[in-house]
């Protein structure tokens, strides 16, 4: 099985990189724009691993974070921040949201890489 990943961001040109890198490196990819969209994708997909931007419009990368850690089929998905901001108040407010890590942007294939297999020791089946 391949492990399912999802990218949320609202820079097309991010989604599409990380689409891009992840794909090549052998994972089954799912992009959305912001959290509205990313939470239906993510109930009809089941993830195994998600990457969230902070800024992003409507819901923020916090919020989206927040809402997959209270359902109770996500909860135990890794999620992993993605920010252009480093500050320690970031990384503190992303994990009170639930998030496993921060990665800070502009991020290379290796650290994206280096999380799933730090996160997801193989395919969740549901």
């Amino acid at each position: 099985m391949t492990i399912k990943v999802m990218v949320i961001d609202d820079s097309n040109t991010i989604r599409k990189t990380t689409e891009a890198l992840l794909t090549k490196a052998g994972y089954e990819v799912l992009t959305a724009a912001d959290g509205f969209e990313a939470m239906s994708l993510i109930t009809d997909h089941h993830p195994d691993i998600i990457f969230v931007d902070i800024m992003m419009p409507r819901l923020n990368g916090y919020q989206t974070c927040t809402l997959i850690k209270n359902n109770r089929h996500f909860k135990k998905t890794p999620v992993i921040m993605l920010s252009s901001k480093d500050g320690l108040f970031d990384r503190a407010r992303g994990r009170i949201a639930g998030s496993e890590q921060h990665i800070n942007k502009p991020f290379t294939e290796n650290e994206l890489i280096s999380a799933i297999t730090k996160h997801v020791s193989s395919p969740v089946t549901h």
